[in-house]
């Protein structure tokens, strides 16, 4: 099949991603770098700045990393930490300023390591999102980070110019979701692998771009419709992965899926669909409470009770129509590792869905196994 981006960099997306933002920044625009979908990129937009998210998921850094932090630790974080320790992120390297926030004890306290390399501004996420505390707490966390970026940048973020970033994401968040459903075909027309590229792009894209973007992939998109070109074979099962942020070596468990025979259908993670599920309220006259409401409901693991995830897998489910959900959980995430047990039950109990949960790192070890077992739950399916 043809691919749905193709230029220069299309055996190497990595490239056309880091380019985009180089040639952002030498045209004038600062650089914020970002390691979770909680920190409001709007704000970051709303100042003239490009927002990006960090390097965090090699193998190859973990070493240098595990010289200082515990072993045993979350393999993102420690990948994280190693290519900050190595100086071999491009993204940390051409970042002005960092956010963090306190989703996971191990983040927040590798944020503490490297608060003096760059102006660092973590935010302090409460986490039982039913409480009108909480609502009030993150309100003001968010109008901690307009202060923090002003300060840093020397310059004044408007209300107007909040607004009309909260615009372009809901714009940009509807275009996204069209895209979906290419993806919820059956058989699908649009890989997992093709959608990451387009996730690359689309953070560091206005709307504008993003359009012509996806424009141009819709053509192609349909033309593979009538021409019969789908994304495995029919009659495969089709899979919705879900749990902890997947990219870089854990993709391991998406090519593992594939070779077993399946085809992935969703991708529930933060790095997948999660963030692009939220509506911002538009035109209220206050934007960061609006920010704050909206954000707040992205539910992540670190939420208790997260209701709301659940809410979202129903959604996906009945929109996607997975045969099975695959839940990925990285070593040490005990957020994710403890809720899985939910998941399953939901999902077997509500759905009748085939469920198989792969706790895995960054290493290829395990590869063979994780495809052996997903083999063994294609059979049953």
């Amino acid at each position: 099949m043809e691919p749905l981006i193709n230029d220069k960099y299309t055996d190497n997306p990595n490239e056309r991603v880091l380019d985009s933002v180089i040639e952002k920044r030498n045209a004038g625009s600062r650089v914020v770098g970002m390691y979770c979908g909680y920190a409001p990129v709007e704000i970051v937009r709303a100042i003239g700045a490009t927002p990006v998210f960090l390097c965090a998921f090699s193998r190859k850094t973990i070493p240098e990393a595990e010289t200082v932090l515990p072993s045993n630790l979350c393999p993102l974080i420690k990948s994280s930490f190693g290519f900050i320790k190595t100086d071999t992120c491009p993204y940390y390297a051409l970042s002005e300023a960092i956010i963090g926030e306190t989703t996971c004890d191990g983040k927040k306290k590798m944020f503490e390591l490297i608060g003096h390399i760059k102006p660092t501004h973590v935010m302090d996420l409460p986490q039982i999102p039913e409480e009108k505390e909480a609502l009030t707490a993150w309100t003001t966390m968010v109008g901690k980070l307009k202060t923090f970026l002003e300060k840093t940048f020397g310059s004044e973020i408007s209300d107007d110019r909040i607004e009309a970033e909260i615009k372009e994401t809901n714009y940009k968040n509807r275009l996204m979701n069209d895209l979906f459903g290419y993806m919820a075909h059956n058989p699908p027309l649009i890989s997992w692998n093709e959608l990451n590229d387009v996730f690359g792009l689309e953070y560091v894209s206005n709307s504008g771009e993003l359009k012509h973007l996806l424009d141009g992939i819709r053509v192609k998109l349909d033309q593979r419709l009538s021409k019969g070109e789908f994304v495995g074979n029919t009659g495969a099962p089709r899979v919705l992965v879900s749990g902890c942020p997947v990219g870089g070596d854990a993709l391991k468990v998406f090519k593992a899926i594939e070779e077993a025979g399946g085809v992935v259908v969703a991708m529930e993670a933060c790095s997948g669909m999660k963030g692009y599920s939220i509506v911002i309220d538009e035109d209220t006259g206050d934007p960061v409470s609006a920010l704050a409401r909206a954000y707040l409901k992205i539910p992540c693991s670190c939420m208790t009770p997260n209701q709301r995830r659940f809410d979202m897998l129903d959604a996906m489910i009945d929109r996607f129509r997975p045969d099975a959900v695959i839940d990925v959980i990285l070593q040490a995430c005990h957020s994710y590792n403890v809720e899985s047990y939910r998941i399953e039950e939901h999902v077997r109990g509500k759905h009748g869905l085939s469920f198989l949960k792969v706790e895995t790192d960054f290493t290829e070890s395990d590869r063979a196994m994780i495809r052996t077992r997903m083999q063994a739950l294609f059979e049953n399916i």
